[in-house]
């Protein structure tokens, strides 16, 4: 399959075998978890959402602190 990623560096085509969930993609990019936001097709999701073919997910990082 075949699915787009976009992040605050560009977007990139990525391509798998294997079913990916969101957080195996956040992984892959080494994106911690509690840094992000994810929207899968403009809707927000979790990270145990599966990614189907031609999805588009977006990635929002999130900047906090004191």
């Amino acid at each position: 399959m075949k699915f787009t990623v976009i992040t605050d560096e560009g977007k990139r085509v990525m391509e798998s075998e294997e079913k990916k969930k969101i957080r195996d993609i956040l992984q892959e990019l080494q994106i911690p978890l509690e840094t992000a936001v994810v929207k899968r097709n403009s809707e927000i999701v979790i990270e145990e959402e599966e990614i189907s073919d031609g999805d588009i997910i977006e990635i929002i990082r999130v900047i906090y602190g004191g």
